[in-house]
């Protein structure tokens, strides 16, 4: 992907918790459950129930959300295009962490298993 500074500025600075209920939206629509979206970030983030909750109930930016995580080494497993870019091509970090969010959420949406998802059946 292209880096864009415009476009990783306006991510970077998006608002988890403004973004959140459009996720469990996503998700909800496809007869999938918060628990399980939570159980996706998790593990993409390394954050604890405690953790996340304080971010959605929180103000903190995607910036802020991502560089706080311990993002999960296997996310580098997750490929695919989200938005019309190969997620594994994104060179921002924080953009390309919460591409790998948007992929995750989508194959959630999609009926993925979860060891799908979170990539468990990879060695």
């Amino acid at each position: 992907m292209k880096d864009t500074k415009s476009q990783d500025d306006k991510i970077s600075g998006m608002v988890f918790s403004k973004i959140y209920p459009l996720y469990v939206a996503k998700v909800e629509k496809k007869f999938r459950t918060k628990d399980e979206l939570n159980e996706v970030i998790s593990w993409l983030t390394g954050y604890d129930e405690s953790e996340l909750q304080n971010h959605i109930e929180g103000s903190t930016t995607f910036g802020e959300f991502f560089s706080n995580a311990t993002v999960n080494p296997n996310s580098k497993l997750i490929t695919g295009k989200i938005c019309g870019y190969k997620v594994e091509d994104i060179e921002n970090p924080i953009t390309q962490q919460a591409r790998y969010l948007d992929k995750l959420v989508d194959e959630l949406a999609k009926g993925h298993e979860m060891k799908r998802i979170l990539r468990t059946s990879y060695k």
